[in-house]
């Protein structure tokens, strides 16, 4: 299989939830959403953990999907992983039933599966729910590490067509792209900052939270790489470099949603247990924002 028939190619923001108060702002919502469409993105991720799925009730879950998908064309990859096989697959046939048009499944956290239950929790999506489906490897924040010969195993599945790598592990990174190869199978960077490294070995694409700020900057970059232009891949690449340093210098959403307050785009209220990023990081994080804008 050759990169252009990726099932997933170029930018997904992993966007952030809107909040006013206790609930959901569904205009800003959608808001966010058109507004990332027009820059060119590809496709959009809500309710990941950009999103703060985490400290949403399943109700709310499948709303922001619903809302997302109602107000742009692209593809809407919904978020719907659980550490329950049986919560999963509740949540991915609601999602499907909301308009989603793929799913993005976290591995099972804090229960620490084997990899054989690992496998037999993402077989037993894919089995239910027909919708491409997305695997996503985090390890910092499950506990867990979908290993290759897993991720390999899942390739083979109908349904299973991508692998969101953040694992910061380019040895693993790179294997699973080796050895998927002739399977219709994405491999995305789920890490702003390897970004780059990770499509000159062969990924397709981005799953970005730095998107949600700087869309055409991120369009280029993977776009470029792709077309082989890795002068200006570079290039852009170093441009947001110190962006991708600010976002994660505390546990991300809380960077991105003051990004989002500082250029304007809603209010950057969290859920708790997350709080609001430091004095000291919103500064840096301002000035850099800063930069890009007079940097064009």
């Amino acid at each position: 299989m050759t990169d252009t028939d990726s099932p997933f190619r170029g930018v997904y923001p992993a966007m952030t939830t809107p909040f006013a108060g206790e609930r959901i702002d569904f205009d800003q919502l959608r808001s966010d959403a058109r507004r990332l469409e027009r820059a060119g993105v590809h496709g959009l991720v809500p309710v990941g953990s950009t999103g703060e799925s985490a400290t949403l009730t399943h109700d709310e879950h499948v709303e922001v999907i619903s809302a997302v998908a109602d107000a742009v064309d692209v593809p809407v990859i919904a978020g719907a992983g659980s550490n329950a096989t049986h919560e999963a697959l509740e949540l991915s046939q609601r999602a499907a039933d909301a308009g989603a048009d793929g799913l993005l499944l976290l591995s099972p956290y804090y229960n620490k599966p084997e990899p054989e239950g690992m496998e037999r929790h993402y077989r037993a999506i894919a089995d239910g729910v027909d919708l491409p489906q997305i695997v996503y490897n985090v390890p910092s924040r499950t506990g867990r590490n979908v290993d290759v010969e897993t991720t390999v195993s899942l390739a083979e599945h109908d349904n299973i067509v991508g692998y969101k790598a953040a694992s910061g592990d380019l040895g693993q990174i790179g294997e699973v792209i080796e050895r998927t190869r002739d399977e219709e199978f994405a491999v995305l960077s789920g890490d702003d900052a390897l970004t780059l490294p990770m499509l000159a070995v062969g990924a397709t694409g981005t799953i970005s939270v730095s998107a949600n700020v700087e869309p055409e900057r991120t369009c280029e970059l993977v776009e470029s790489a792709l077309a082989g232009d890795y002068e200006r891949a570079r290039e852009l690449h170093r441009e947001l470099g110190p962006l991708f340093r600010a976002l994660f210098a505390e546990t991300n959403p809380i960077p991105v949603k003051a990004a989002m307050e500082i250029r304007g785009y809603g209010p950057g209220e969290l859920r708790l247990p997350l709080s609001p990023l430091s004095s000291e990081h919103y500064e840096e994080l301002a000035a850099v924002l800063d930069s890009l804008e007079e940097s064009g």
